[in-house]
């Protein structure tokens, strides 16, 4: 139980970091861009006819350096997430790995020049307290033996939830941050279900890791999750994105937890169990309804180009 604390708390910090570290990329790629669409006084403005982001502008933001020691770090707490969702039970990895909410808020402080008001502390502070219930009320992981056909209705829903929500995000444009906030938590949520209940890996056997359609599920759900982030990131605060994404990343692995995969609270401690997790989930919509939506705009800017001399 320690080892696995510690380890889903590792992989918060991690994923905390990035979030904040891709922000930071993010506008700043597109600060550059629409410094350039000025400046040639072209309409450009990496935007689809929606609002929203384009591919090459989010392809911009991913090369940025910021952005790929956000993501670097995002590929050690996927790790770590995975060895805590061995090791725990999902109500309780999920729950202490979305508390990157909370790093994401105080590094946003500091890196995006980002204010929060006594509303969105509150809430942060709900989210700490609920992670000590359930902390407190942890009992045994299941194990994480279902049927295969388990294994393809993960699939078969990652593939859908995916794809439609990036068509759906897609359409809504620049309305779309806390949807795709919302999904790419989903996606990384399937991630925590699929590395339950992978085949192959205890003992490790890499024919029947790579037969597994959970493994395709946790690599689709890993891919376009991570993009749908990137976009919640371009188009929206910080903290109401990550917000999001907590909600899709602990709600529906925890439920599937207990219904299905065995994960249970410790003797008369469920109680406690449901309590920390509402409040986990409430405390993290708080922080996005509270949040001031243009937050990021008091990153700090790089100064503007001068006009050249007329000789």
């Amino acid at each position: 139980m320690i080892i696995g604390l510690v380890t889903a708390v590792a992989a918060s910090a991690c994923y905390g970091t990035g979030s904040v570290l891709q922000a930071v990329g993010s506008r700043k790629s597109a600060r550059r861009e629409a410094a350039a669409a000025s400046a040639t006084g072209t309409t450009t403005n990496g935007t689809t006819q929606h609002g929203g982001p384009s591919l090459s502008s989010t392809a911009k933001a991913a090369v940025t350096w910021e952005f790929m020691v956000g993501t670097v770090l995002d590929f050690v707490g996927f790790g770590l997430g995975a060895l805590a969702a061995r090791l725990l039970p999902l109500f309780l990895s999920q729950t202490v790995i979305s508390a990157n909410l909370i790093i994401t808020a105080l590094l946003g402080i500091k890196l995006l020049g980002i204010r929060l008001n006594g509303k969105e502390w509150a809430s942060i502070g709900v989210v700490c307290s609920a992670l000590v219930l359930l902390a407190t009320a942890a009992g045994h992981e299941g194990s994480g033996d279902t049927a295969r056909s388990t294994h393809w209705w993960l699939l078969a829903i990652s593939v859908v939830l995916m794809g439609g929500g990036t068509v759906a995000v897609r359409m809504l444009g620049s309305r779309a941050a806390i949807l795709a906030g919302l999904l790419s938590g989903l996606g990384f949520g399937a991630i925590g279900v699929g590395v339950r209940i992978l085949d192959g890996l205890s003992p490790f056997d890499l024919p029947t890791l790579l037969a597994d359609p959970a493994l395709y599920a946790i690599l689709i759900s890993g891919a376009i999750g991570m993009y749908l982030h990137t976009v919640a990131l371009q188009i929206g605060s910080v903290n109401g994105a990550t917000a999001a994404l907590v909600v899709g990343e602990t709600v529906l692995p925890g439920i599937i937890g207990v219904l299905w995969l065995g994960d249970a609270s410790r003797a008369g401690f469920a109680w406690v169990a449901v309590l920390g997790f509402l409040m986990a989930v409430a405390g993290a919509v708080a922080v996005a309804w509270f949040g001031e939506p243009d937050a990021h705009a008091a990153a700090p800017t790089e100064p503007a180009p001068e006009p050249a001399q007329v000789r």
